[in-house]
């Protein structure tokens, strides 16, 4: 499908996160990343918690639109993420989405977050058709 990234979020909420490239990787799977910045660090010096589920919920909300048809909206109805390790400033965090299914109203989904080989975070959502 879409070989190179693609910027997006450079309005609203992302827009003040440091943006989010994305690519279609096919039908199913998407890929979305963004480079840590010294704004995205929590008082101990690492990534913080909520800039990584920001990312995660746009990189895996943007999948859920693009796997709609073309004018079909969606919102986060559920979203639950287990974080694993820790990353730092200067780190680039690659994401991945997979559609799992895909009803007339609902759209489930699964993620992972990576910086080089280690994982980083993972997480499951639900996006609700509007």
């Amino acid at each position: 499908m879409n070989d190179t990234f693609q910027q997006i979020s450079l309005t609203g909420f992302m827009k003040h996160n440091g943006g989010l490239e994305f690519k279609n990787i096919s039908e199913s799977d998407y890929q979305f990343r963004a480079r840590v910045q010294d704004i995205h660090l929590n008082p101990g010096g690492i990534t913080h918690g909520g800039f990584i589920m920001s990312l995660m919920d746009s990189g895996m909300g943007t999948a859920a639109h693009r796997a709609l048809d073309k004018n079909a909206k969606a919102a986060t109805i559920s979203f639950d993420v287990k974080f694993i390790s820790a990353s730092k400033t200067g780190d680039q965090l690659l994401g991945t989405a997979r559609v799992l299914r895909k009803t007339r109203s609902l759209v489930f989904m699964q993620g992972e977050i990576r910086c080089g080989e280690l994982l980083i975070a993972t997480a499951e959502g639900i996006w609700k058709v509007l």
